[in-house]
This record gives C-alpha cells, structure tokens and sequence, in this order.
C-alpha cells in the first residue's frame, strides 16, 4: 500500500458511507450517517460549513446523539459535546504472514443475525464499545463459544475502499486470559487480506493491553485519533 491509498483513512466514516456502506446509509446534501440500528457514525466534510452541519442535523433529529468518530470538522458552537476520547489509528505492517493459530480451545465460528441476541448480551458485559441490532451487517463477525454460551467475538465494521476495520473485540469476564481476543484479530486478519484489503482498527489510548497484543499481530499505529460526541441543537 502507499500512502495515497492510506488517505481514506482520515475519514473512515465517510468513505465507507460511500462506498461499501452507501445501503445502509443516509444523506443529506453533503452529511451522511448510518441507519440508527446499525450504528450512530455520522460524517461531514472537514471542511464542513453551516449547511452541512443542518443537513446533518435534520438527518438526526433535534436534541439527538451525533457520533463524529475521528471526523475532524468542529461542530457549530450549539452542538452541545457529549463525550472526547483520545485514541489511535493502528494499521497492519503487511511485513509479516498472518500466522494460524494453533486450535488449542474452542473453535471460531461465524455468528449471523440468529447470534444477535447473544451478541448483544456479550457486549453489556464485555463493553467493547457501541454495537446496535444490526451492527453484524457492517461485515463478518466471528465468535467462540464456551459451554454452548458466546465466550469472546469480534468482526468487521467500517469498510472504505481497500480497507477493512476489525472491531468489537470483546471476550466474557470469566473467559479472558485464555486467547481468544489473539485467535479472532488473527483469523479476521487473514479473511481480510485473503479478498486484497488490509486491516486497520481503532483503540483507545488507555487500553495499553489491547494495544500490545495488536502490535503482536502486526498491527502499527497510524496516527493519534479523538473521538467525539456530540447532541444536535
């Protein structure tokens, strides 16, 4: 990859509303968002202007949540803030194999919308981050099981061209410490790059274990990311 193939990763939200994710999408003039059950990612161009932001908002509602993932555009000063969190962009080197690993415990499986109930559940536990009804839809999903019950998932979410992001990694309480989160990142890694695309992902800059095991598997940091929300005026 070069770096020009890596510019759409300054707005990951947008290209992929775009592209891959243009049907489960919504747009007005410029603004665009995902369905609200899929998830609450909306995107503006960075040079956004007084327009943008009232499409936008007349997308979402009045008093509604505006999840502005990394998206770099400053929200007009009555867009009240809801959340910042300091993160990172981290990409897969590409100079290393994706490794097999070794079927030591439960096998991965693929989840599909029968699995949403459980998914839902493991995620109120788990807590990796926002997932609605219909977030499976944004790629594939894969989980292992522990005593017939879901132990530990993750899968595929925002999608611009070329790239693919892996998300939602997330194991039970009672079942970390046993591999799973390093099984799934690697067997989603090696589905990505088997269609030609690179893996790429986002974490939080104080979950220092979650970004130790990504540079295991090969994964590098891009570049430092806020995340933000905001509530429509």
């Amino acid at each position: 990859m070069t770096s020009g193939d890596a510019a759409v990763l300054d707005d990951p939200v947008g290209e992929s509303l775009r592209d891959r994710h243009a049907g489960l999408a919504r747009r007005l003039g410029r603004a665009v968002t995902y369905r609200p059950d899929v998830a609450t990612f909306s995107a503006v161009p960075t040079a956004a202007d007084s327009t943008d932001w009232a499409d936008l908002a007349g997308l979402l509602g009045s008093g509604e949540f505006a999840d502005m993932f990394s998206c770099r555009a400053t929200p007009p000063p009555d867009w009240e803030p809801v959340f910042v969190l300091e993160g990172r962009q981290m990409i897969w080197r590409g100079d290393r194999p994706v490794q097999a690993r070794a079927a030591t415990g439960p096998s991965v499986v693929e989840l599909s919308a029968a699995d949403v109930p459980e998914m839902l559940d493991l995620v109120a536990r788990a807590q990796p981050g926002p997932f609605w009804p219909r977030t499976h839809e944004l790629g594939t999903y894969l989980g292992i099981r522990e005593g017939g019950r879901l132990a530990a998932m993750a899968g595929e979410r925002l999608r611009p061209p070329g790239w693919t992001e892996i998300s939602a990694v997330c194991t039970a309480p009672e079942a970390r410490g046993q591999g799973h989160a390093l099984r799934l990142v690697s067997a989603l890694t090696a589905r990505i790059r088997s269609r030609g695309e690179r893996p790429f992902l986002h974490v939080a800059d104080t979950n220092t274990a979650a970004i130790a095991l990504y540079e295991r598997l090969g994964f590098e940091s891009r570049t430092q990311v806020t995340f933000r929300g905001f509530r429509t005026p």
